[in-house]
């Protein structure tokens, strides 16, 4: 075959039902795995708000102490 010749293309199987359904229980397992200590949303949000406060709230303490010291 020289270079002036034409490239047959390659025929590629097409993926099958069994490759996705195959994925998909994987993605499922992997859901699974990393998401069971999860803990529902209000929770995570009450969490964050009692963060940003104590934050806030040390924030505050340490521009007081500055001002007085």
């Amino acid at each position: 075959m020289s270079t002036a010749e034409p490239v047959h293309p390659v025929e590629v199987p097409l993926p099958t039902a069994v490759r996705a359904s195959a994925l998909a229980a994987f993605q499922l397992v992997e859901d699974a795995r990393y998401r069971s200590g999860r803990r529902p949303r209000n929770e995570r949000r009450r969490l964050l708000a009692q963060r940003a406060v104590a934050e806030r709230r040390a924030e505050r303490e340490v521009e007081r102490e500055l001002r007085l010291g």
